[in-house]
């Protein structure tokens, strides 16, 4: 029989998977992580951090900001599996632009909200009738001089009508030419009419001038 040489086969190797990076943060990669310094417990549990979770502990969650900003990019880079380096940033970009778009943005729509509840209280016919009241009191001459005048846009209180009546309190700054106070008033609405129940002015120094006395305290 013919001698035939054994057959030598190359061993199978195993295929390389895709995906996976050393555990070592690349030196580009280094730096701050502005997402998950801003979005902090969001970041960390679309990251597989736990650690973000102790943004929940007083007292530590603001330590927590700074290490999340800090290590954000190594806990990213070791927790997750990333197609490349491009891949990492290109994804830590877009969490930085969501997390200072949130810290711009949520502030802004607060302030347009206070704002915008503001402006309602101003332009309601309590608020005018309120205003118009107080401008040219007499009570309020010796302490305040006259006209007194709004001295600030900040107005808070409550309003509530239905159909035509409803009630109303407010609270806002006023300011004559001999100083500042501040008014408080309740007014209710019947028949679609605002009528004043109770006009108050605290001075700056604490005195209390009654403009309009409630009815039951007469």
């Amino acid at each position: 029989m013919p001698n035939r040489s054994p057959v030598h086969r190359p061993s199978a190797l195993p295929p390389e998977l895709p995906g996976k990076q050393p555990a070592e943060l690349p030196i580009e990669l280094r730096g701050w992580n502005w997402g998950a310094f801003f979005l902090n417990w969001v970041w960390g549990i679309a990251h597989n951090t736990p650690i973000a979770l102790l943004m929940f502990v007083p007292g530590v969650n603001i330590v927590m900001l700074f290490v999340l900003g800090a290590k954000g990019n190594a806990w990213a880079w070791a927790n997750n599996t990333w197609r490349d380096v491009e891949h990492f940033k290109r994804t830590q970009r877009l969490w930085a632009r969501v997390g200072w778009g949130a810290f711009i943005g949520i502030p802004l729509m607060f302030a347009a909200m206070f704002a915008l509840v503001t402006m309602l209280f101003t332009s309601s016919d309590a608020y005018r009738l309120t205003v118009d009241a107080v401008r040219d009191h007499p009570a309020l001459e010796r302490r305040l001089g006259l006209p007194v005048e709004p001295s600030t846009w900040w107005t808070t209180g409550n309003i509530q009508t239905t159909n035509d009546e409803g009630w109303a309190e407010l609270s806002f700054d006023v300011q004559g030419p001999r100083g500042d106070g501040t008014v408080f008033v309740y007014l209710d609405k019947r028949g679609g009419v605002w009528t004043i129940r109770q006009l108050n002015v605290l001075t700056e120094d604490g005195e209390r001038i009654v403009l309009v006395e409630p009815a039951d305290a007469i």
